[in-house]
């Protein structure tokens, strides 16, 4: 029965109270009982808890899931179990973002001399085709590991190979 309630209340700006209580077969009087209704103790605490929800999950910058959140909030001595957490966080739309782990690329030979900056770190040039230089990429997709290697001309920064 709240659930119509709750429509007509987020509705009740763009449509008369009374059609809306008819078409949901709801009396105005419950409507309006239901309106003007204390928040209840409980209420009261989930509004609380997703406060904090809130500020541990931001504090984490948006990585910690309902499993850390709820360790936070045991560290601060907030009694809640782990599945309010996690119900809470899904009503409030939180969704951690998956930190990816750095990997190196190559692994670098230890027998091997230093390489010599042949460019002293000076990528200007002063005529196409003077200077070139080259990275690799590694990307990732659904299908598996992909490398892109490019050659880009120090003179116009475009990429040519």
């Amino acid at each position: 029965m709240s659930g119509k309630y709750a429509l007509i209340a987020a509705e009740k700006a763009n449509h008369a109270i009374s059609k809306m209580c008819r078409l949901l077969n709801v009396s105005r009087s419950g409507f309006y009982d239901w309106d003007t209704r204390p928040a209840s103790a409980g209420e009261k605490r989930r509004e609380e808890l997703k406060s904090m929800i809130a500020y541990e999950f931001d504090l984490s910058e948006r990585t910690y899931g309902y499993r850390r959140v709820h360790a936070a909030l045991r560290r601060k001595d907030v009694e809640v179990d782990d599945e309010t957490v996690r119900r809470l966080m899904r009503e409030l739309g939180l969704t951690p973002v998956q930190v990816k782990r750095r990997r190196g690329l190559t692994v670098p030979d230890r027998q091997a001399p230093p390489v010599p900056d042949l460019l002293r770190r000076d990528f200007t040039a002063t005529a196409p085709g003077e200077k070139m230089i080259g990275d690799i990429t590694q990307i990732d997709t659904g299908e598996g590991t992909l490398y892109l290697a490019t050659t880009i001309d120090c003179f116009s920064k475009a990429v040519i190979g």
